[in-house]
């Protein structure tokens, strides 16, 4: 059974409220593995896997507060265009194409295209997810106690 402490192995799949596929572990055909007192799953989903047992199937939805968080409007910049002529981008600019801006600290973080225009581009640097009701589906594969 589950519980707070446990490392669970498990298949996922995160769908839309349209029904598309945003992430899943059957993709790649590998189950993940994670420790429950770890920060990878909101604390919401881990709330709900409490008391599982293997072979466990449930669906689980979750609001954005409980996922990935409401998307900000300060989180979403307009860049001078210019900034973007550099020799080592893999595509031409468009619209949902994934860019990433170093910071300052060293962190790479990736935006996505929202917008383009002749002068600005509208960079948006929300997690993709962010604002979406989520529906996970999951299957208990293994659980192990520390």
């Amino acid at each position: 059974m589950i519980q707070k402490n446990s490392i669970v192995t498990m298949h996922f799949t995160v769908r839309l409220k349209d029904g598309s596929v945003a992430e899943s572990t059957r993709t790649v055909g590998q189950p993940m593995q994670f420790h429950m007192d770890g920060d990878f799953f909101s604390e919401k989903l881990r709330q709900q896997l409490l008391g599982l047992e293997v072979g466990a199937k449930p669906k689980i939805m979750l609001l954005p507060e409980d996922a990935f968080g409401e998307a900000h409007p300060a989180n979403v910049y307009q860049v001078p265009r210019q900034q973007f002529l550099r020799a080592d981008l893999d595509h031409p600019l468009e619209v949902g194409l994934i860019v990433s801006f170093m910071q300052p600290n060293g962190v790479e973080l990736p935006g996505i295209i929202r917008a383009l225009d002749t002068d600005e581009v509208t960079v948006d640097f929300n997690h993709p997810l962010a604002g979406q009701v989520l529906l996970f589906e999951i299957e208990i594969i293994d659980i192990q106690q520390p």
